[in-house]
């Protein structure tokens, strides 16, 4: 019985040589290179999760609505019977609206700048989603009657009663009084600071 050794002295034709170095590639290529079906995995995953983040994203007005700057809203925020109070400062700031969120001994939890339709970091806080979805959702029920249609296409509204449907759910008692529910929760209760809550 003979043996063929890849690179030795008993690999001595040519033949047996390149087929010794072509086993030795494919065997290198099938542990360490992925395969095609796995790239493909890879890039569908990527994709689906790209998709996936763009659709968690709180909608944003088509245009910018009016709103009464600045403002300083309560937020007491409800859910598994924990609540949370909180201070929103809503103003004007060069061409966007900043958002600046803090607890009652005013340690900042959230600050955000809206320009140009987009939200943007302020600050050096980290990355608060539930805070970008509260102001999102703070913008809609602030957004007036007379807007509401041209910037939310698929609103409904109907008496003090306001909804982005599979979005936002709003129950206003005042104007800047309201109760905010998310379908998942939590609930959020808004009333102007300085007034009690609805």
């Amino acid at each position: 019985m003979s043996h063929t050794t890849c690179g030795g002295g008993l690999a001595r034709k040519s033949a047996r040589s390149i087929a010794c170095h072509a086993g030795w590639s494919s065997a290198f290529a099938g542990k360490h290179a992925p395969t095609r079906t796995a790239v493909w995995r890879l890039m569908v995953l990527a994709f689906t999760l790209l998709l996936s983040a763009c659709a968690s994203q709180a909608p944003l007005p088509a245009g910018n609505p009016t709103l009464p700057l600045p403002l300083q809203l309560h937020i007491e925020r409800v859910q598994a019977e924990q609540r949370q109070d909180w201070l929103l400062v809503i103003q004007r700031e060069g061409p966007g609206i900043r958002w600046s969120m803090m607890d009652p001994l005013g340690i900042p939890q959230a600050r955000q700048q809206l320009i140009d339709g987009r939200w943007q970091a302020d600050g050096l806080l980290p990355p608060n989603p539930e805070a970008r979805e509260l102001f999102a959702a703070l913008l809609f029920a602030l957004t007036p009657a007379g807007e509401l249609a041209r910037n939310y296409p698929t609103a409904q509204q109907q008496g003090g009663q306001r909804s982005l449907p599979a979005r936002w759910d709003i129950r206003y008692s005042q104007p800047l009084s309201f109760e905010l529910n998310l379908p998942q929760g939590p609930q959020y209760r808004v009333s102007p600071l300085g007034e009690p809550t609805p």
